[in-house]
């Protein structure tokens, strides 16, 4: 196995970060426009925040962690960077683990992103969110 090294990584994240950032732009501008703002109280309209953000939250979660957990073992940007999320010996990783590596990149986020820059120094090119979950992010294997 080849591990993906942090460049490969970032890059495959700034793929899917502009992807899901347009995403939700186009959501916000529809949902912007649906509501009627002269007839809305400002606690509603936090309400509405509130309540889209969760379901950015949640399109996030489960783009990444379906993505991951599919035969494809990777999100759009992982594809066209040609690398794939596997657990340790090299296979296809369950939603249930999908999900918990997702989530754990919360404290990685929380750490100002050192549990990201943590796969330039480990010995597998694994970030925090990959040793909690006992994930390796490697080159796709080539088919012949």
């Amino acid at each position: 196995m080849e591990y993906a090294g942090f460049w490969r990584r970032f890059a495959a994240f700034g793929v899917d970060a502009t992807m899901l950032g347009t995403f939700q732009t186009i959501a916000t501008i529809a949902m912007v426009a649906m509501i009627p703002v002269a007839e809305v109280s400002e606690e509603a309209t936090v309400g509405y925040a509130i309540v889209f953000n969760l379901m950015i939250f949640i399109a996030m979660w489960l783009y990444f962690a379906l993505m991951e957990s599919s035969s494809i073992q990777a999100t759009v940007g992982k594809m066209l960077i040609g690398i794939v999320v596997s657990d340790m010996a090299g296979n296809r990783i369950s939603f249930k683990r999908a999900s918990g590596r997702y989530f754990a990149k919360i404290p990685s986020w929380i750490l100002l992103g050192i549990g990201f820059y943590m796969a330039c120094f480990t010995e597998r090119k694994q970030a925090l969110h990959d040793i909690m979950t006992n994930c390796l992010v490697i080159r796709k294997p080539k088919t012949t």
